[in-house]
C-alpha cells in the first residue's frame, strides 16, 4: 500500500486565523476580567493593613475610572496609529507592571499613583476590542468575549482568598494576578504577526477622524450614548447595592444575603453565554428588547411584596435581562452608525458607560443613607426605562436618517416611516444572519 501524504494544514488562511484571532481575544477579556475584581476582594485585608478609611477605596476606583474614561475617549486615536494588535499588548502589558506596582505598594498614596495608568490600559483595550469584534465577526462573539471577562472577574478572587486563608498578604495575590497577566502579555507580544496579517494595513487608519462634537452631530449619536450611561448604572448599582438591600430592607442575614447578590452576577456572565447560543438567530436588537423586558420584570419582583423568594428571584432576573443588552448594543455599532465611524463612537460609548458605573452607584449610596435603601428597586428602575426610551429612539432616528436611493435622506410621512420600520426590521434580520456565514463581513452592507 502507498501512503497518502499528510494534508497540510494551511494555519495562514483567511478563516484559520479568524478563529486564532478570537481566541486570543477571549484570552484578552479573560485578561481583563481579572484584575478587575480583585481589588474588592482584598480591600479588608488592605485598609486594615494601610490603616486607612474603608471608604478610602472610593479614591482609588475613582482614579482607575478616570484613567478608564481618559483612554476610552482617546481609543480610536490611538487605534488609527498604532493598530488594534499594538494597542492590546501595550494596555495589557501596562496594567500587568500596574499590578505589580499594586503588589509593592505599602500606602494609600502608592495605590492611588498605580491606579491611573491601570485605568489608561484598561479603557483603550476594551474600546479596541469591542470595536473589533463588533466590525468582524458574529454577534455571538460579542457576547462570548463579555462572558469569558465575568470568567476572568470571577477567577481573580477565588486567587485573592486562597493567598489571605493560607495566611500570606494581600500583596502576594495581586503578585500572582500581575504575573498571570504578563505571561498573558507576552502571548500577545507573539502574537503581533497574525494580528497584522488579519487586518488589512489601511482599514485602520481610514476610519474617520471625529471630534466629540462631531460624534454627537450622528443621528442617534447622543441617545446611544445615554443608553450605556444608563446600562452601566443599573447593573453597577444592582450589584453593588443586592446584599445591602436585602439585608437592612428584607431582613435577610448578611451571610445569605451576600450569596444571593452573587447569584446577580451570574445571572450575568451565565446569560451571556446562552445568549451567544442565539444571538446569530434571533438578531441584536431583538435580544436587547427581550433583555430590557426581563430587566423589567425583575425590578417588579423586587418592588412587589412578595417575600425573601420574590426578591431571589428578582435579582436573578435583572441578572439575565442585563446580559445580552450590552454586547448587542455594542455589536450594532457599525450598523447604527457606518464602519468608518464605529471606532470612534465605540470609545465614547466605552466612557459613558464608565461614568455610569462610576458615579451612580455612590449616588444611591447618599439616598440610602438621606433617605431609605427601600429606594433601590426605584432607582433601577428609573435607569431602565431611561435606558429602554433612549435606545428606542436611537433605533428611530437611524433609521429616519436612512439614506435613500441618491443618497439623501427621504422627508416622508409619520405612517409611512413605521411601514418601512417594519419592512427594515424584517429584511434586516434576514440580511445579517444570511451574510454573517462568511467572515470578516461589510458591515456597511446592512447600515439602515
Amino acid at each position: 500500500m502507498i501512503a497518502h501524504p499528510a494534508r497540510a494544514v494551511n494555519w495562514g488562511g483567511k478563516e484559520n486565523m479568524a478563529t486564532i484571532l478570537i481566541l486570543l481575544i477571549y484570552l484578552c477579556f479573560v485578561s481583563m476580567g481579572l484584575p478587575d475584581s480583585l481589588l474588592g476582594s482584598a480591600w479588608p485585608a488592605i485598609y486594615q493593613g494601610m490603616n486607612v478609611p474603608v471608604s478610602a477605596m472610593g479614591i482609588v476606583t475613582i482614579l482607575m475610572s478616570s484613567g478608564t474614561v481618559i483612554s476610552s475617549f482617546l481609543s480610536d486615536r490611538l487605534v488609527r496609529k498604532f493598530g488594534t494588535g499594538l494597542v492590546t499588548v501595550v494596555s495589557t502589558l501596562l496594567v500587568a507592571v500596574s499590578l505589580f506596582g499594586f503588589s509593592f505598594a505599602r500606602s494609600l498614596l502608592a495605590l492611588c499613583l498605580w491606579a491611573l495608568p491601570y485605568g489608561l490600559g484598561g479603557g483603550s483595550i476594551d474600546a479596541a476590542l469591542n470595536n473589533y469584534v463588533a466590525l468582524h465577526y458574529k454577534s455571538r462573539h460579542m457576547s462570548w468575549i463579555h462572558f469569558f471577562w465575568g470568567v476572568g472577574a470571577a477567577v481573580s478572587p477565588s486567587i485573592m482568598s486562597a493567598i489571605l486563608l493560607r495566611g500570606e498578604l494581600w500583596t502576594s495575590g495581586y503578585r500572582i494576578v500581575g504575573i498571570i497577566q504578563g505571561i498573558i502579555g507576552v502571548l500577545l507580544l507573539l502574537s503581533l504577526p497574525i494580528w497584522k496579517k488579519s487586518i488589512p494595513a489601511d482599514e485602520e487608519k481610514k476610519a474617520a477622524k471625529l471630534s466629540f462634537p462631531q460624534v454627537l452631530a450622528l443621528p442617534g449619536a447622543k441617545q446611544i450614548l445615554i443608553a450605556f450611561f444608563c446600562y452601566c448604572a443599573l447593573e453597577s448599582t444592582a450589584g453593588l447595592w443586592a446584599a445591602s438591600y436585602m439585608t437592612l430592607h428584607k431582613g435577610i442575614d448578611a451571610e445569605s444575603a451576600a450569596a444571593w447578590a452573587s447569584l446577580f452576577y451570574l445571572g450575568i456572565t451565565a446569560g451571556r453565554f446562552l445568549n451567544g447560543l442565539i444571538a446569530d438567530r434571533v438578531g441584536n436588537r431583538r435580544l436587547v428588547r427581550i433583555g430590557q423586558g426581563i430587566v423589567l420584570v425583575g425590578i417588579l419582583f423586587l418592588l412587589l411584596p412578595l417575600g425573601k423568594t420574590g426578591s431571589f428571584i428578582g435579582l436573578i432576573l435583572v441578572g439575565l435581562g442585563d446580559a445580552p443588552i450590552y454586547p448587542c448594543l455594542l455589536h450594532e455599532t457599525p450598523v447604527n452608525f457606518g464602519r468608518e465611524n464605529s471606532q470612534a463612537i465605540m470609545g465614547k460609548q466605552m466612557a459613558c458607560a464608565y461614568i455610569g458605573s462610576t458615579l451612580m452607584p455612590p449616588l444611591f449610596g447618599l439616598i440610602a443613607e438621606k433617605i431609605n435603601i427601600s429606594l433601590y428597586p426605584l432607582y433601577l428602575l428609573l435607569f431602565a426605562l431611561l435606558m429602554i426610551f433612549m435606545s428606542e429612539k436611537m433605533n428611530r432616528i437611524v433609521l429616519e436618517n436612512a439614506p435613500g436611493p441618491a443618497g439623501e435622506t427621504e422627508k416622508i410621512s409619520r405612517q409611512e416611516k413605521a411601514r418601512r420600520r417594519r419592512e427594515e426590521a424584517e429584511k434586516y434580520q434576514r440580511q445579517r444572519i444570511a451574510a454573517e456565514e462568511t467572515l470578516p463581513y461589510d458591515v456597511n452592507r446592512f447600515r439602515h
